[in-house]
């Protein structure tokens, strides 16, 4: 179904064995459920923003104004893509990409969860796999950065395999306790020598203007 008023609701990418898109309001619920059910361990904080600490109901009350926040603040020159991803149909995380000036730099960030359940499947890497293809394959994005903290080894590893390099280290609070945060570049250059799966992705001409392109 065409969404005219907001087309991004049509955009799809597909992997094997995922699919990427926006959420209706009731997966956006689920997804909710999934991420309160557990990311991580309580004793370890993966994001730069420590959102799962929150108690319930502001957890989940903050979870959703965020995702409604970044779709009332999207322009073309500043915008941020959360995709809901689903794997048999089942919501199991997010996938976000977003750019500043991106009609410009032609740059974007990336950033992720999955639901403890689906971790260890694979899964990151085809996530992040989807959106270095909407980047580069579709809305000609020249580089791709990412960030994890210096003891997040998964999040590496996933960053190492799809071609990334090391870009600089910053000191930052995670809890408010100073810790390394690594940063990684990929480029253009290099990114079809570790393209992961194939990617498909549908609906893009109807909002490609959105991206600033």
């Amino acid at each position: 179904m065409a969404h005219p008023t907001w087309p991004l609701y049509d955009l799809r990418i597909r992997t094997p064995g995922l699919e990427l898109r926006l959420p209706t309001e009731d997966e956006l619920v689920a997804l909710c459920d999934v991420a309160s059910a557990g990311i991580h361990d309580p004793e370890f904080m993966p994001f730069g923003v420590a959102w799962t600490d929150k108690p319930s109901p502001r957890f989940e009350r903050e979870f959703m104004q965020h995702h409604w926040g970044l779709r009332s603040a999207w322009t073309p020159e500043r915008w941020q893509f959360n995709l809901a991803v689903f794997h048999d149909g089942e919501p199991i995380g997010f996938q976000d990409v977003g750019a500043k000036d991106f009609a410009v730099l032609r740059e974007v960030v990336t950033g992720s969860w999955l639901g403890a359940a689906f971790q260890g499947r694979g899964f990151g890497k085809q996530m992040r796999a989807a959106v270095l293809h909407l980047a580069f394959a579709e809305l000609d994005a020249v580089v791709a950065r990412t960030a994890a903290w210096a003891d997040n080894r998964p999040s590496q590893a996933v960053s190492r395999a799809l071609g990334y390099r090391d870009n600089g280290v910053t000191r930052e609070l995670r809890r408010g306790v100073p810790t390394d945060h690594l940063h990684m570049r990929l480029t253009r250059e290099r990114w079809p020598a570790h393209r992961f799966c194939e990617v498909e992705v549908e609906g893009l001409d109807s909002c490609r203007e959105m991206f600033g392109v």
